[in-house]
């Protein structure tokens, strides 16, 4: 079996090839162009423009159709323009030349409206997260790399202008970070950032290697939704809340009062922790969230394995376990291993803006062909 993407990944991952320039492969994957070239697809979009149902709701029906319209002018308009560019007037194939570039790239975003309208969205894919970052494998270098991803990632919810809030960040006296669990919240926070989940691999030479030898070291990323009170209802007497001392480093309240607050699910054994505030209270609020996220996650695990056999919505596992990425810092590269996609600009990358956003669209695009391939031979 595959690993990722099951079957439509095995026909639209041969795309993406390394080119000269900083970044390699485009941000269209050609997963969607092949996509539309299938009968299936094209026969499915025929049968919903003559019945009803194939939307998400019945209020974007309308617009589905009127994007279906539009696609179909463009496509006609399309086969005409490429004729009048084989035309034997030079000019009249330079004019013709120019539309279809114009053409085809709006034949591009209709297509991604296309799809954005039949894929359904997760239950979570509107909620707040939890994100956890925890080194690997590696010691002192995997907690380097750990400190590093962290800031790309706070960086990206300030680009992305999403709320990032520290639950928990324990560090190193060599300025690494050991582990760390962060709130982030803003519009589809979620859907973005559900397939960073798993382990992440770095390629490079530690600082304190004398003799140039490349060490690979690991860290790993955990991506918990958030629910509403709606989602998940916790009832108190499951509940076993413990304080004690907090340790480590942090100032005159370490070892001093009972800040540090750990909570209990009795039912599931589930358990979250918080001493990063100086307020016992403070620190019961933010243990109570993380464990509101680990349930709500664990709740999401059990519903998806029971339809698992019939639908693979999610690009691999989104697993701890799972190896997602590497950085290869000699060859200044960073690969998605799910999605056989390299980008060069380490630096880049990791300051969490332009191309990590292209990584992330890259994998909702391949994910969303996945679903919709699935509606199709659903619907047959």
């Amino acid at each position: 079996a595959l690993p990722i993407f099951g079957w439509a990944m095995c026909r639209y991952s041969s795309a993406c090839t390394l080119a000269p320039a900083r970044r390699a492969c485009s941000s269209r994957p050609a997963g969607v162009q092949q996509l539309f070239k299938q009968e299936a697809l094209r026969s499915y979009l025929t049968r919903l423009e003559q019945d009803e149902g194939g939307c998400k709701t019945d209020q974007q029906r309308p617009q589905l159709l009127s994007v279906l319209q539009r696609l179909r002018q463009r496509e006609e308009e399309l086969r005409e323009t490429e004729a009048l560019s084989q035309d034997d007037n030079e000019e009249l194939r330079e004019l013709a030349g120019s539309e279809l570039v114009s053409c085809q790239e709006e034949l591009n975003e209709l297509k991604h409206q296309i799809i954005t309208l039949l894929v359904p969205y997760e239950e979570a894919d509107e909620s707040d997260l939890i994100m956890e970052l925890t080194a690997g494998v590696g010691g002192q270098e995997a907690m380097l790399f750990t400190a590093e991803v962290f800031d790309m990632y706070q960086r990206y919810a300030a680009y992305k202008r999403w709320k990032f809030e520290t639950l928990e960040y324990f560090t190193t006296d060599l300025g690494g970070l050991r582990h760390a669990s962060v709130s982030i919240g803003g519009y589809e926070a979620y859907r973005f950032l559900k397939f960073e989940g798993g382990v992440h691999r770095v390629q490079r030479v530690p600082k304190t290697e004398k003799q140039g030898r490349i060490h690979t070291s690991t860290m790993t990323v955990a991506i918990l939704p958030q629910p509403s009170e709606i989602n998940l209802k916790i009832i108190p007497k499951d509940l076993r809340i413990e304080t004690k001392r907090a340790s480590g480093a942090g100032g005159q309240h370490v070892n001093t009062t009972d800040s540090a607050v750990r909570i209990v699910h009795i039912p599931t054994g589930v358990v979250s922790e918080c001493q990063q505030e100086r307020s016992q209270i403070k620190n019961k609020e933010k243990a109570m969230q993380i464990l509101r996220a680990k349930l709500y996650s664990r709740k999401l695990d059990d519903e998806m394995s029971k339809r698992s056999n019939a639908r693979k919505i999610q690009i691999g596992t989104k697993g701890r376990s799972e190896k997602i990425r590497t950085y290869n810092f000699p060859q200044d590269r960073i690969t998605d291993h799910r999605i056989s996609k390299s980008l060069h600009d380490i630096e880049g990358f990791l300051s969490g803006e332009q191309l990590l956003e292209e990584m992330i669209q890259s994998l909702k695009e391949y994910a969303d062909c996945e679903s919709l391939m699935e509606i199709i031979t659903g619907n047959r």
